[in-house]
């Protein structure tokens, strides 16, 4: 089961990566388009805000699994067992409320992207969410995971490929 978790961790990580990544293209591309060709395209700024807001909640699930999340990090070393149920509620919520807004704006489109479906901006709620939820039930049932292999493979000392 473990190994599972690490999976959903490694998957977090590479998706926000990737975001990251194609954000960093996209967006002096924009400046590029508007300021050097004098024709500023329309659809970098959302895309960017869309890889932003991924790469967020997917990145909080994986830094809350690995304990580097540091606002949470200060609350869960004081209050362990209660506040990770806390969370576990909040992480519902945001599920339900965010899957319900992401539902109710599917029939819309964006303005600057009409072949995209406004629910689809606010699907990385509901699935960080998700994420994050997995993440704290890992964490009462099996204990924290920030000192497996996987969380820590770029500390010194020796690492198992196994973990991954």
């Amino acid at each position: 089961m473990l190994r599972l978790f690490d999976r959903l961790y490694l998957l977090c990580i590479w998706i926000s990566g990737i975001s990251i990544f194609f954000m960093s293209l996209i967006i002096p591309w924009g400046v590029f388009t508007r300021y050097v060709l004098g024709t500023g395209s329309s659809w970098p700024e959302p895309v960017a805000v869309l890889l932003m807001v991924t790469f967020t909640f997917l990145g909080a699930a994986a830094s809350y699994r690995a304990g580097s999340h540091i606002a949470v990090g200060m609350l869960t070393d004081h209050f362990p067992e209660p506040l990770h149920l806390c969370m576990a509620g909040i992480c519902v919520f945001v599920m339900v409320w965010g899957g319900k807004l992401a539902m109710e704006t599917m029939g819309q489109t964006l303005g600057d992207l009409p072949w995209m479906a406004v629910g689809w901006t606010y699907m990385p709620l509901p699935l960080g969410a998700l994420m994050t939820l997995v993440f704290v039930l890992e964490i009462l049932f099996w204990g924290p995971a920030h000192e497996r292999a996987v969380v820590v493979f770029d500390h010194e000392g020796p690492t198992s490929a196994e973990a991954i």
